[in-house]
């Protein structure tokens, strides 16, 4: 009769729950309803943890439940009644004398020969409705010449600072650099940067070129809550051209313009192959007008044509732009008896220039807003 073998058998055991998410973090979370960032967190590995982790605790997250309540309170609130934009702020070029266009041309190129100018340029969003993930101002629009929208405005810097010697020396040598700040986002920076250089930027001095990020914004639900681009990571977008405030801050260029003497910034977007990138008529214009900001306007063509529009919010209100979807059609379709044009006409084209006191004012009050 054969003995027993003696075996050792192998009970199973019964998994170690994950460690819960950090208490303290968890709270501020609750604090501010967003805690179902952490509803798939046990099933998250260690390294998927620390990501989630980090990735909330590098929210602001006073200021996001600021922004997001603020937006929710807006929902379905009146709205003060909107004017059209009196017509003692517009001034069209086309009912200027010659005399006073010349006047505001060499008020331009004089500012801009004294190195009081600076280019900024919008262009953190991608060339999706192009067909295309690379950054807009890559994108060729189809010329002859096969240049793309960095292309054509660089060449329009250079062109302007060739003028702008040209009034100020009178041959005699000089030269002219306008510093142009570029904006890009998390999403187009490298490869904008890499553009830049592989084309040796287009003819202009790589130092008068400076690349900085705009911010990003967790995207959220109709009610408010965070949503995850995947178990462990918020999702965001770029907070939109009008990051570029807090951007400008937070880089320390509004510094590094002081530094350079800069005293006005042309502003636009990079979709714009027509723009005429530091103009001098309208630097000209803006100098005489004496304002803090400014915006250049085309009349829009037609009621329905998709785009937003400046108004009057409210009696003696400020100026604005209303989007052409929240415009209730009934009054884009009016028409000016004396004027002939529609009432709501002057269209937002993403053209502006402000002083850079005007910019410090604004990035100095949103980072007391985000402070409160």
């Amino acid at each position: 009769m054969r003995e027993p073998i003696e075996t050792n058998a192998l009970l199973p055991l019964t998994p170690s729950p994950p460690p819960p998410p950090p208490q303290a973090l968890l709270e501020r979370l609750k604090d501010y309803g967003q805690e179902d960032a952490f509803a798939l967190w046990d099933e998250l590995s260690p390294d998927e943890r620390d990501l989630l982790v980090k990735d909330i605790e590098g929210l602001d997250l006073p200021r996001l439940d600021r922004i997001i309540r603020c937006s929710l309170r807006s929902q379905g609130l009146p709205v003060a009644a909107i004017e059209p934009v009196p017509e003692s702020c517009v001034s069209t070029v086309e009912e200027r004398t010659l005399e006073e266009r010349e006047r505001w041309w060499k008020m331009g190129l004089k500012a801009i020969s004294d190195g009081k100018l600076a280019v900024l340029l919008l262009s953190g969003g991608q060339g999706t409705r192009l067909g295309s993930s690379d950054p807009k101002g890559c994108f060729n629009v189809g010329l002859p010449s096969g240049k793309s929208l960095f292309q054509l405005q660089a060449e329009r810097i250079l062109c302007v600072q060739r003028l702008a010697v040209q009034a100020a020396s009178e041959g005699s040598g000089g030269s002219v650099s306008i510093h142009w700040y570029v904006m890009t986002s998390p999403f187009t920076d490298e490869a904008t940067r890499k553009f830049f250089e592989s084309h040796k930027f287009f003819g202009l001095e790589s130092d008068q070129v400076t690349f900085f990020q705009q911010g990003t914004i967790p995207s959220v639900s109709k009610d408010g809550r965070f949503i995850m681009e995947t178990p462990f990571r918020v999702a965001k977008s770029p907070d939109g051209n009008g990051g570029v405030y807090a951007a400008l801050k937070y880089s320390k260029l509004l510094e590094d313009m002081a530094t350079r003497g800069i005293k006005y910034v042309d502003c636009y977007g990079v979709d714009n192959a027509l723009v005429r990138v530091a103009d001098p008529t309208f630097l000209g214009y803006f100098i005489d007008k004496a304002v803090a900001a400014a915006a250049k306007v085309v009349r829009k063509a037609y009621p329905q044509e998709k785009v937003g529009v400046f108004v009057r919010r409210g009696k003696g209100g400020p100026l604005t732009v209303v989007e052409y979807s929240e415009l209730d059609q009934s009054l884009a379709s009016v028409v000016n008896q004396e004027t002939g044009r529609l009432r709501f006409c002057w269209s937002n084209v993403c053209l502006h220039m402000f002083t850079l006191d005007f910019l410090n004012q604004v990035a100095n009050a949103l980072e007391k807003d985000s402070m409160s």
